[in-house]
């Protein structure tokens, strides 16, 4: 069925002609109107600009536009509802935005476009990307295509579950504390956290500027690596995206593992870790140690730190980007007898629970007579956690450890309880803190249920091309990622 292909094996098939780029958008259609209604990823699509889309890709396949010219040519891409796409609405799973039309592309729909997929729909995810689970949409949450009946992870959960279910081929999701590693590892797919500032946050709606990242979800680390080759690159609009050359990602996988130093974390030998999730971890570094790669137990001492200072700086950060969301420029507008009554009111409605939360956080940690105490100590034991990855990194070439403390839990089990809710992120906030690149991919499954399970892999910064070298390695190794949910 051509909804079960790779973006690789598609590509080929479009190629040959075997099938047309409209054939490939109608697949993901019928999948959708298959399953959207146990899943519940998109929160909408426009099937006639898609549509549109995949003619013009046809016709460019027909006139002989190479896959070196558009490496995408012909492949459905979905976004979560964070990322601007002209015409289409961006409302980041809030009713504060309802309504609000992007008037402009970001920067990695322009990329997409160029190269020539086909990009449709708004993925569903945790409200303005706050949670762990997708339970914090205003529109409801997303469920596992693996048990419909637990969370499929977040924020970016819609984005991982849509591309587990075969809705789409790939999509794009942000990742600020592990939303694209998280989500990821509990559907079974692979997901790439890039280095800060390789890829545009332009048209990226913000959580918290120093630590969100754009990347992408996909079935193959192969993917992964074209997806990232595709929407890598400086951009003068984004005043943090780093003027580095683009490698060619996809000449990084055909090296073997042979001399690679992979370091082991003495530190995330923490309680609360699944058995079944830490035994699959260990037969995956057996793996990766039959492959050729070395193993050494590193050091990360502040890593205990990193839950409490992510939940200081995020929060600060989230405060100050979400004042825009005023109720007068644009989205819900909750009429008051003034201004200031107006923006309350608004702002009550607009906001769910756990943005209202962070936005309380970060603002008593920024305000007078606090600020110094929390958010100044924060970022100085951010930069201790930081040179603790760059002192790892002298040692080892890259970082292996579970992405996720268990597997995917029950809808509703950890949504009254916020600080076991944050937990689920002990093995992703320190990647963000310390802005390296990171990767989730399919290591294992858990016995009853069948869950997935995932080994991330952590590179230092502007290492991406080592960590798709070890995970492709890993994945070409053994049989995890070709499993499929009941669903698909």
């Amino acid at each position: 069925m051509i909804r079960q292909l790779d973006i690789s094996e598609l590509g080929h098939r479009l190629d040959r002609r075997d099938c047309s780029a409209r054939e490939a958008l109608q697949a993901c259609f019928e999948q959708i109107h298959r399953v959207e209604g146990q899943i519940k990823a998109f929160l909408s699509y426009d099937g006639r600009d898609a549509e549109a889309q995949a003619d013009a890709a046809d016709r460019d396949l027909k006139a002989g536009i190479s896959r070196a010219e558009k490496p995408l040519l012909g492949i459905p891409v979905a976004l979560k509802d964070v990322l601007c796409h002209r015409g289409q609405p961006c409302g980041c799973a809030s009713k504060i935005l309802q309504g609000f039309v992007s008037p402009y592309d970001a920067t990695v729909v322009e990329k997409l476009k160029a190269a020539g997929a086909v990009v449709f729909g708004r993925l569903n995810m945790d409200e303005f990307a706050m949670g762990s689970s997708t339970e914090n949409s205003a529109y409801g949450p997303t469920l596992n295509p693996w048990d419909t009946t637990r969370i499929p992870g977040g924020s970016s959960g819609g984005a991982a579950a849509a591309v587990a279910a075969h809705e789409c081929f790939a999509s794009l999701g942000s990742d600020t504390g592990g939303s694209i590693r998280q989500p990821a590892a509990l559907c079974g797919i692979v997901g790439l956290k890039p280095t800060y500032g390789l890829v545009s946050r332009y048209g990226l709606v913000a959580f918290a500027s120093s630590l969100d990242q754009v990347g992408p979800f996909t079935r193959t680390v192969a993917d992964s690596a074209t997806l990232l080759g595709v929407i890598a690159g400086h951009d003068p609009r984004d005043s943090t995206s780093v003027p580095q050359v683009v490698p060619g990602y996809p000449l990084s996988l055909q090296r073997d593992l042979r001399g690679v130093r992979l370091g082991v974390v003495k530190e995330f030998k923490v309680g609360g870790l699944a058995p079944e999730v830490s035994a699959a971890t260990e037969v995956a570094l057996k793996q990766l140690q039959s492959l050729g790669a070395e193993l050494e137990e590193v050091s990360l001492p502040h890593s205990e730190y990193a839950a409490a200072t992510y939940y200081i700086i995020a929060p600060a950060e989230a405060s100050a980007n979400l004042a825009r969301f005023d109720g007068i420029r644009y989205g819900l507008r909750v009429d008051g007898r003034d201004p200031e009554e107006l923006n309350s009111r608004t702002r009550g409605a607009g906001f769910g629970p756990e943005v209202k939360r962070r936005i309380i956080l970060g603002t008593y940690v920024l305000s007078s007579g606090y600020y110094d105490a929390f958010y100044l100590r924060a970022q100085k034991v951010r930069t201790l956690i930081r040179n603790d990855f760059l002192k790892a990194f002298e040692k080892v070439d890259a970082i292996v450890s579970p992405t996720t403390p268990t597997a995917a839990f029950k809808l509703g089990e950890k949504s009254g309880d916020p600080l076991q809710m944050y937990l689920s992120d002990i093995f992703t906030i320190s990647c963000n803190l310390a802005g390296n690149c990171g990767i989730s991919v399919p290591c294992g499954f858990t016995t009853s249920p069948k869950l997935p399970i995932g080994l991330q892999i952590l590179g230092r910064p502007f290492g991406e091309e080592t960590i798709f070298r070890i995970a492709n390695a890993f994945e070409r190794s053994t049989a995890w990622h070709r499993d499929r949910p009941p669903l698909a």
